[in-house]
């Protein structure tokens, strides 16, 4: 039997591993199968392509329907060129909070969720409590659908998937879907004297970037239909982050890269946008082999997450409305793997500890109250689940 941690000092351990989404994750994944392991709870790993990362889920307690998924991720966004005043890999408690990378966004929801283990072996629960932790969620949710996929095939069907990013502990029911791509433009190299015989890949890709400020344009004035009404902003978003090319100042572009995503509102089909991103890169690359044939703009894939639709009578909206007490309804305009169970045709929604405004920040915290309140929040479920 090992030993019974309390979610406190879970939280230390999960958050004493640098599992940055650059690097490795089976630190933290052997740790969390061996204890799980300890009180007889068997986990299943599935692993990423070159087998450096890997997603975990388990069943705690019968193997029946109706359980209930806690969903986390184990990778957390990086550290560097922060200013944090404590070591962000050990947790530090100040003026009420939990400092740490990741507290928040949210090893503190996989410490209180893997502390309710042990409880719910010890009450004895009649549906099974159901652990998943994915990895790469701060890369687009790209771990998770493997996961999922896996978990359908493997465990017995849960009648509902909370997924515990930051929400206050309130119920999100709804959240856009996202989509990103990223373009490659390769123009072709001359003097900028002479820049009408070359083509700059740079200058090329702007017009792109341009398209997306002019569909955010659009968006924006639009009628805002009834459930876009309830995002901020209530109209699908296009954004480009960063960019990179070129080699001199008087040297047309040979190459430019960025990125460019899509949050796209419930109701519109990402893959839509992605078509008409694919039209309007053509209508350019057109233009660039005008000039010379061998400059091109490629696009490559990088996520899918689907939006997360506010489900008529859903089993796990009921579930934590009951356990919670909150009745208000709620959206936000980040992704989470919540989009991703429900197209595996899991009724699922988003509550955790913690706001999202402190996920990604220097001394990243989580109050210590929002963390008790999610300790409460795994009894009353795991009572739930014994009845």
């Amino acid at each position: 039997m090992p030993e019974l941690l309390t979610s406190r000092q879970i939280l230390e351990r999960l958050v004493a591993f640098p599992t940055v989404s650059r690097d490795s994750n089976l630190a933290l994944v052997d740790w969390v199968e061996s204890w799980l392991a300890g009180w007889g709870v068997t986990a299943h790993r599935v692993w990423n392509e070159d087998r450096t990362k890997a997603a975990l889920f388990a069943n705690v307690g019968p193997w029946v329907p109706g359980g209930v998924v806690l969903s986390g991720h184990s990778d957390v966004v990086p550290v560097d060129g922060q200013a944090w005043t404590s070591d962000p890999w050990m947790v530090t408690e100040r003026d009420g909070r939990l400092i740490g990378r990741g507290v928040c966004d949210m090893k503190g929801f996989v410490a209180l969720a893997l502390a309710a283990v042990p409880l719910a072996l010890q009450r004895g629960v009649k549906r099974p409590l159901q652990i998943a932790l994915s990895f790469d969620e701060e890369l687009g949710c790209t771990g998770a659908p493997a996961m999922i996929a896996a978990m359908a095939r493997t465990l017995p069907r849960a009648g509902a998937v909370v997924v515990g990013e930051p929400s206050m502990m309130r119920v999100v029911n709804g959240h856009k879907g996202g989509h990103g791509m990223r373009v490659d433009v390769t123009g072709f190299e001359v003097h900028s004297s002479i820049m009408h015989g070359g083509v700059n890949a740079i200058m090329e890709g702007a017009r792109l970037i341009d398209w997306a400020n002019r569909m955010n344009a659009e968006n924006r004035a639009k009628d805002v239909t009834a459930i876009a009404g309830l995002f901020d902003p209530p109209f699908t978003t296009l954004h480009v982050g960063t960019i990179r090319g070129g080699t001199a100042e008087n040297i047309t572009a040979k190459d430019c890269a960025f990125g460019l995503g899509f949050r796209c509102v419930p109701g519109e089909d990402p893959l839509d946008w992605v078509a008409r991103l694919r039209a309007e890169a053509a209508r350019i690359e057109a233009g660039m082999q005008a000039v010379r044939p061998e400059a091109a703009i490629q696009l490559t894939e990088v996520f899918y997450v689907p939006p997360l639709v506010p489900e008529t009578d859903g089993a796990a909206e009921a579930l934590v409305r009951r356990l919670t007490g909150d009745n208000a309804a709620g959206v936000v305009s980040y992704g989470t793997e919540a989009g991703q169970f429900q197209a595996e045709g899991y009724s699922a929604v988003v509550c955790g500890p913690g706001d999202i405004a402190q996920a990604h920040q220097p001394d990243e915290w989580l109050a210590l109250d929002q963390f008790e309140a999610g300790w409460r929040f795994m009894q009353a479920l795991v009572e739930e689940l014994a009845q």
